[in-house]
């Protein structure tokens, strides 16, 4: 489970080399146990040889050729030069009836008598007749043993396994060398040629990474961006393929996007011209019907009043669609400096006069904070934003006008301490026709257009807007570029 869990936050780079390495330990792994199986399987039976023919030679020398008889009796030693006749660290004894005699351990120099306890003595005493066991003796380690029957009893002949254990670790040491340094070249290797591998996969990585830096949202439609790897022989190719493929369509999508885009905007900017003709004329109609010398009845008086109030509140709402037309096409608004505190204080006074119910506050610098732009434009935002608090917050609600300065911006909010915005209205607020839902009163009415001017206007400054919205505080900031210094 780790080990998958971590290959699953590897690169594929990574799981590719990691999962070689692998494959080639488990490879390694399994020819080293069987290399070493059998190589101990062929020890062990060169030992059992070499061990039958020590016993045949320490019998033969104890009771001559066969048929011949010629065996001490039960309880006298053995010829000296027998057990020196055996290789060095034979091991010989006799089982009797009365335990182990004559245990003898063949050396350079002469024989010598083992020392066994009485472990050692039962587990030689129960070495099976004809044979090949692993005695562990105490003192003098591992022996391989058999036993054959004569005459007075049973003769056990032993060899040491030291010599088998050694040649076993030393290969056993030899092929994990071996292993670790082909793991080694293979590891360094695999990785130059996975790395080589997948160059062509990076590359269309490195493709898709600079199509999502392109500013599709703004109006971006051309695609340079093509994946130079698309042969239809490799999966890579395939891959290749297929995203050039995608980012044509991409491209035709934005184009169309694009030209459908221009295409409203030119009908929003036609169509607010065309109605502010109209507008005019059905508000200056409206104007000249109040004017007649003839009493106009009631329902009259209040039909033109409705007239009128919808004709102005129509006559805005085409203005804003042409600012936002305008602000689209790009057209550039007027740059010249604008004192931020002032407007602050012409646009508080405005509002205050509007809305009395709510409790207006500055926070204002001591020294004047000036920025280049269109004063009228500027106007407009902050006019918007103490607008949509006046309308969106109860009656009593605080609102405060701050203008500050920071290093490379200069800085304005308006932060009310009402209801608050709903959090899944946040992320839209800037959008065109967005309306707030209930817990903002909409008894005054809006077109859902100021915040998106506030945002387009703000944007043409070549600053932006922002809103962070919770329970008892709101708060709107407009970040601008101060004016270069002369």
């Amino acid at each position: 489970m780790r080990a998958g869990r971590w290959l699953a936050t590897r690169t594929l780079r990574g799981r590719l080399v990691a999962g070689l390495l692998g494959l080639l330990a488990l490879a390694c792994a399994t020819v080293g146990v069987v290399t070493y199986t059998h190589l101990h399987s062929v020890l062990i039976s060169q030992l059992d040889t070499e061990l039958q023919t020590a016993s045949a030679r320490y019998d033969y020398c104890l009771n001559g050729p066969p048929g011949q008889g010629g065996r001490p009796q039960t309880g006298s030693h053995p010829p000296p030069n027998c057990a020196q006749q055996q290789q060095t660290a034979t091991f010989t004894a006799t089982v009797t009836s009365t335990g182990i005699d004559d245990p003898y351990l063949a050396s350079y120099d002469r024989p010598s008598e083992c020392e066994l306890t009485a472990a050692d003595r039962s587990a030689i005493a129960a070495v099976p007749v004809g044979k090949y066991v692993t005695v562990d003796l105490s003192s003098h380690g591992e022996y391989r043993m058999t036993a054959i029957s004569a005459d007075g009893g049973i003769v056990v002949t032993g060899l040491p396994l030291s010599p088998v254990t050694h040649t076993l670790r030393q290969v056993a040491l030899a092929e994990i060398a071996v292993f670790l340094a082909a793991l080694l070249i293979t590891g360094v290797i695999g990785t130059a040629w996975v790395r080589a591998s997948l160059r062509p996969l990076r590359r269309v990585a490195a493709t898709a990474t600079r199509v999502t830096e392109l500013p599709l949202a703004t109006g971006e439609v051309s695609l340079p961006e093509r994946v130079p790897d698309a042969d239809p022989r490799t999966e890579v190719g395939q891959v290749g393929a297929a995203f050039n493929r995608m980012l044509g369509h991409v491209e035709s999508a934005l184009a169309r996007r694009e030209a459908s885009e221009n295409r409203l905007r030119t009908f929003a900017a036609d169509a607010s011209h065309e109605l502010r003709t109209p507008l005019a004329a059905i508000r200056g109609y409206a104007e000249l019907a109040r004017r007649s010398q003839e009493p106009v009845p009631p329902d009259i008086a209040h039909a033109l009043g409705r007239v009128e109030s919808e004709s102005a509140r129509m006559s805005e709402l085409v203005d804003e669609l042409l600012l936002l037309a305008q602000l689209d096409a790009g057209r550039p608004l007027a740059s010249e400096p604008v004192d931020l505190t002032r407007l602050a204080i012409d646009v508080s006074s405005d509002a205050r006069a509007a809305a009395p119910a709510h409790r207006w506050q500055l926070d204002l610098p001591d020294e004047p904070i000036i920025v280049r732009g269109d004063e009228q434009r500027l106007h407009q935002v902050l006019a918007n934003l103490l607008s949509n608090a006046a309308r969106h917050t109860p009656a009593g609600t605080a609102v405060c006008v701050a203008v500050s300065a920071r290093p490379g911006e200069a800085v304005v909010t308006v932060t009310d301490d009402g209801p608050g915005i709903p959090p899944d209205l946040q992320a839209d607020i800037f959008e065109r026709f967005v309306r707030g839902d209930s817990s903002r009163s909409r008894a005054a009415g809006s077109s859902g257009l100021g915040l998106a001017i506030v945002r387009a206007v703000t944007a043409a400054h070549g600053g932006h807007a922002d809103v962070t919205s919770r329970p008892g505080e709101t708060r709107f900031t407009i970040t601008l570029p101060p004016a270069p210094a002369s």
